[in-house]
C-alpha cells in the first residue's frame, strides 16, 4: 500500500477533475518508461478517478441522485450538457486507466510475465470499456487506447460487451494460472490476490449481462463472483487531501456547493418524513439516511458515505447479491429472487456497507416472507402479481444501494421502458438524458467518430 499512498499523495485534482502524476523518478508523460508494476498502480488510480469521479457525479444528477445548483453543475441538472464538457471524463478511461493497462499488458509479455498481472490489465480494460460503452454507446476497442492507432475505429455498443465479455474470459484464465504477481504493493486493490480477481471478474461479466439483459448470463456468473464483502474491490482512502474520498475532494472544494441531494428522488425513497418513504414494518431505513445525507438531503462529507477516508465501491458484495437477486428472479423463479434479497437484508441488518458508527444506529432489514409480495401484503398494496412486487422492491434496492455510483444510471435506463422500474422525472422538459457526448476533443481529432453524433436524450442500442 505504501507505493499507493506515495502515487496518490502527489495528485492534484483540478476543476475538470484530473488526476495528474508528478515526479515519481519516471516521465510521466511516458509510462512506457516506466516498470510495469508501478505503471499497473497508475492504472489502478485512474480506475479510481473514472469510477468516483466527474463521471460519478453527472451520472447521478441524471439518475435523481444529486442536484445541479450553481455554475456547470446547474446546467448539468438542466440537461445543457456540450460536447467539450465530456473531454476530461472521456481521457479518465481511456488514459488514465485503459492505456496504462494496456502497457502494463505489453510490458509483462515482453518479460515473458504471462499470469496473474496480465490478467489483472485485462480486468482493468474490461471494466472501464464495459462501463465506458454503457455511457457512450459506440466506442472504440480494438484500438483504444493504443498510440499506434491514430484515428481508432469506433465498434457497435454491442459487439464491444461481446468482446468485454472475451476479454474478462481471458483474464480469468490468466488469473487462474497463479504465477507471475505483480510486485508487493503495486496492486493497491487485492495485492496480487488471483482468488479476488477471479471473483471480481465473474461479477463484471454478470454486470455487463444485466446491461445487456441478458439475465440467464447474469445469474450463472453472479454465481460464480463475489461471495462476500471481503472479495470487494474498493477505493479505499486515507486521511491526506491527496488520497482522500473523491467526493469528499469536490463537497470540500471550491464547488461543493453546486451539488446537493436536496429535493432528490433517492432522499424521497429513503426520508421517513416524505410520501414515498420506502420503510414498513421490516424496515427502517434511518441509519442509511443518516450516513447518507445530513439536514433534509445534503451529502454527508463529514461523517458518512462520501466522508474523506470512506472507502467507495467500484465492484462489490452488495452489487453481486442483488444482481442474483433480480436475474434469479428474471431467469429462475420468485423463490430465487427472494432469497437473494433477503441475503442482502441479512447483510444490512449487521450493518452492511455503513460504518463510521452508523451501523449501531436505528436501522430494521428483517427477512421478507412470500406473503408480503402477495395481492394486499406489505409490498403490494396495489395488487399486482407478486413476481412483480418483488422485482419492484429488488429494482427499488438497488437504486438506493448504487448511491453515487455509475451503475443506478444504467438501471434506471435499462429498466425505464418497464413498468415497475425506478421512474426519474425529467428536471426539466419531457425528456430523461440517456447518454454521455462524445467528446469535442474526439469529434474535432477522429474521423472515425461516429456521424451524425447522437444526441444526449437518444437511448444507446441496449436501451432502444
Amino acid at each position: 500500500m505504501k507505493i499507493y499512498f506515495k502515487y496518490l499523495i502527489v495528485l492534484i485534482i483540478f476543476g475538470c477533475d484530473s488526476l495528474i502524476p508528478e515526479d515519481l523518478n519516471i516521465n510521466p508523460n511516458s509510462p512506457s518508461e516506466a516498470p510495469e508494476d508501478l505503471v499497473l498502480t497508475g492504472s489502478m488510480v485512474g480506475t479510481i478517478l473514472f469510477h468516483e469521479g466527474a463521471t460519478s457525479r453527472r451520472a447521478g444528477i441524471w439518475s435523481g441522485y444529486f442536484r445541479g445548483t450553481d455554475r456547470q453543475h446547474e446546467g448539468f441538472d438542466n440537461y445543457l450538457v456540450e460536447a467539450s464538457d465530456f473531454t476530461a471524463i472521456w481521457n479518465d478511461v481511456f488514459i488514465n486507466s485503459l492505456r496504462n493497462a494496456i502497457i502494463v499488458e505489453e510490458k509483462a509479455l515482453s518479460s515473458d510475465r504471462s499470469g496473474v498481472i496480465t490478467g489483472i490489465s485485462k480486468v482493468i480494460q474490461a471494466h472501464g470499456l464495459g462501463v465506458a460503452a454503457s455511457l457512450y454507446g459506440d466506442i472504440p476497442f480494438d484500438q483504444a487506447g493504443r498510440i499506434e492507432y491514430i484515428y481508432p475505429e469506433f465498434e457497435s455498443q454491442d459487439v464491444v460487451y461481446e468482446k468485454v465479455q472475451d476479454l474478462l474470459t481471458q483474464a480469468i484464465l490468466e488469473l487462474s494460472l497463479d504465477v507471475n504477481k505483480p510486485s508487493n504493493g503495486s496492486d493497491i486493490f487485492f495485492n496480487g490476490d488471483s482468488y479476488k480477481w477471479i471473483k471480481v471478474a465473474n461479477s463484471l461479466k454478470a454486470r455487463f449481462y444485466m446491461h445487456t439483459k441478458n439475465y440467464d448470463q447474469a445469474y450463472n456468473y453472479a454465481s460464480l463472483g463475489i461471495e462476500s464483502p471481503a472479495e470487494n474491490m474498493m477505493a479505499i482512502h486515507g486521511d491526506v487531501q491527496g488520497n482522500s474520498n473523491l467526493f469528499y475532494q469536490f463537497f470540500t472544494g471550491s464547488r461543493g456547493t453546486e451539488l446537493t441531494s436536496e429535493n432528490s428522488k433517492i432522499v424521497e425513497i429513503i426520508s421517513s418524513s416524505h410520501s414515498s418513504y420506502r420503510g414498513n414494518s421490516k424496515t427502517n431505513e434511518e441509519a442509511r439516511f443518516d450516513f447518507y445525507f445530513s439536514g433534509a438531503g445534503r451529502p454527508n462529507y463529514i461523517s458518512g458515505y462520501f466522508s474523506r477516508s470512506n472507502t467507495f465501491p467500484l465492484v462489490s458484495y452488495s452489487e453481486n447479491t442483488l444482481t442474483l437477486a433480480e436475474s434469479g428472479l428474471r431467469s429462475k423463479n420468485f423463490y430465487t429472487g427472494l432469497s437473494h434479497l433477503n441475503e442482502f437484508r441479512g447483510y444490512m441488518s449487521g450493518g452492511g456497507y455503513l460504518n463510521n458508527g452508523y451501523d449501531t444506529l436505528e436501522m430494521n432489514y428483517n427477512p421478507y416472507i412470500q406473503t408480503d409480495f402477495e395481492s394486499g401484503g406489505m409490498e403490494n398494496i396495489d395488487n399486482i402479481s407478486k413476481e412483480d412486487a418483488l422485482l419492484r422492491e429488488i429494482l427499488e434496492e438497488r437504486y438506493v444501494t448504487f448511491y453515487g455510483q455509475i451503475e443506478g444510471f444504467n438501471d434506471v435506463r435499462r429498466t425505464r421502458k418497464e413498468t415497475y422500474g425506478i421512474k426519474i422525472t425529467p428536471n426539466t422538459g419531457a425528456s430523461l438524458p440517456e447518454r454521455f457526448l462524445y467528446p469535442q476533443s474526439e469529434i474535432d481529432a477522429n474521423p472515425n467518430t461516429p456521424s451524425p453524433i447522437p444526441g444526449f436524450f437518444e437511448p444507446t442500442k441496449i436501451n432502444k
